[in-house]
């Protein structure tokens, strides 16, 4: 959360708001084998991006073909 802050202004209600469904994301990432803290950091702080809007994956090219 502490890089994610150095990215962007959120108000604090909306990261009050994003830590439960973040939290739950990386667990389940981590339940699924994922283990590496770097790499879920950086999906940590994706998954935060496409949520607050800062990320249109279909303009970054990420379809799902």
């Amino acid at each position: 959360m502490q890089t994610y802050d150095l990215l962007a202004t959120v108000a604090a209600q909306s990261r009050r708001e994003a830590l439960g469904p973040l939290t739950a994301y990386l667990e389940t990432l981590h339940a699924a084998g994922e283990t590496d803290p770097h790499r879920l950091a950086v999906c940590g702080l994706t998954y935060l991006r496409e949520r607050d809007g800062s990320i249109d994956s279909v303009k970054a090219g990420f379809t799902g073909l």
